[in-house]
């Protein structure tokens, strides 16, 4: 599964939640997920390097 699918499906997950403490589960986890595909897209385009200076 992509990044992209993961983030939409946790999207799709939040609008459908219905207690407090779950929303706020999903809310953490698509943070997260949107965060990964930040760092993803900035290593790609060469923004940042993700090994460590020498």
């Amino acid at each position: 599964m992509s990044i992209d699918q993961h983030i939409e499906e946790l999207r799709a997950e939040l609008r459908n939640a219905v207690y407090r403490d779950e929303r706020r589960e999903i809310q953490a986890e698509l943070e997260l997920a949107l965060a990964e595909r930040e760092v993803m897209l900035a290593e790609a385009c060469g923004e940042i390097c993700a090994e460590p200076p020498f």
